[in-house]
């Protein structure tokens, strides 16, 4: 049995960024690049940055890492004392008080549920719980068995959120909810909107296959790479001018282990509880860091032809599916934007 993931400090993990303007010196008075990484959300936060006021960049930086800090305390499963632990803990008993970021979150989560017919659910904690892609430990597929036990378990109308009260509450004992496949986005989109307070207006916000790019990357859009999901990271397959636009993938490349000569990755299926099957790899294309989190997940899960009709339907999304045939779809809006540099790695 082998285990591979990518990196968690890896910039490469979905995307690669083939144009970040690090190019030749530049007059002390001319805007040059400011870059800060940090390990954040399970993953590197990286922040870069085009500015002739490096002090204003790096000052915005420090408040843009201070509030993926925050955010984290609130929404990860690893600190006791966050939101989402007490609300996993209180589970089948009265509702939570919790932040309205978490609620927020929680919110969108519930829309790309009932956009996905239920295949992203945050409640896919009582999965995880079975299901490990980490180098530390024992991977190996769960019996059927353990699978059809914790599949009455997965269920996001569990969930009831009520912003009026200011509270939350998951309405059977055994429920858990998990955010990592929609807080990192919402992260993200917080992050931008300090840059852009801070008036910084050529910058890159990037955590682990989450980014937003707004500007330029010196004279030109930012130039971005789709991942070869079985080719080397980096060596995209495809590439991608954007400006003020978000760019999330998921692959089941990123954390996945081989049994028996099958490939088991991260991406679960809450129907059947197993690695969701048909898909390779998905970039979504939108406004906003939280949705394009979200529906990545999602529209992988769905597979090629029902995720691609979905962003088909939603206003401002699109998408670049790369399917288990190693076909490569694309969405209406990107057909004549997106440059295949040639078929993905079979």
């Amino acid at each position: 049995m082998r285990v591979r993931s990518r990196p968690q400090l890896s910039a490469l993990a979905a995307v690669v960024l083939l144009a970040a303007s690090c190019g030749s010196p530049v007059a002390p008075a001319a805007p040059a690049v400011v870059e800060e990484r940090r390990l954040a959300m399970g993953s590197e936060l990286h922040l870069t940055a085009r500015t002739a006021e490096a002090p204003r960049a790096r000052a915005a930086f420090a408040a843009a890492f201070a509030e993926v800090e925050r955010l984290e305390a609130l929404l990860s499963t690893w600190r006791p004392a966050s939101d989402v632990s007490r609300l996993n803990a209180a589970a089948g008993g009265a509702p939570v008080p919790v932040h309205a970021d978490t609620r927020a979150v929680l919110r969108a989560a519930a829309q790309v549920s009932a956009w996905t017919d239920g295949k992203f659910d945050v409640t896919f904690g009582a999965l995880a719980e079975i299901w490990k892609f980490d180098h530390d430990q024992d991977n190996r597929a769960p019996r059927p068995a353990e699978i059809a036990a914790r599949l009455p378990r997965v269920d996001y109308r569990r969930v009831v959120i009520d912003d009026t009260a200011g509270t939350v509450a998951i309405t059977r004992p055994d429920v858990r909810v998990h955010l990592g496949g929609i807080g990192k986005g919402y992260a993200v989109d917080r992050a931008v909107a300090i840059l852009r307070a801070a008036g910084l207006t050529d910058f890159m916000v990037q955590a682990g296959g989450d980014l937003y790019v707004a500007g330029t990357a010196g004279e030109s859009p930012w130039r971005l790479g789709i991942q070869d999901p079985r080719g080397a990271p980096d060596e995209p397959f495809a590439v991608l001018e954007l400006s003020d636009a978000t760019f999330s993938t998921s692959g089941d490349y990123e954390r996945y282990f081989e049994q028996d000569g099958v490939r088991y990755h991260h991406i679960l299926d809450p129907a059947t509880g197993q690695p969701a099957r048909g898909t390779r790899s998905v970039t979504i294309v939108t406004k906003e860091a939280l949705w394009a989190d979200g529906l990545s997940t999602g529209v992988f899960i769905l597979g090629p032809e029902r995720g691609m009709a979905l962003v088909e339907r939603l206003p401002d999304v699109e998408a670049v599916i790369v399917t288990a045939e190693n076909q490569v779809l694309v969405s209406t809006g990107l057909r004549d934007r997106l440059v295949v540099r040639r078929p993905p790695t079979p």
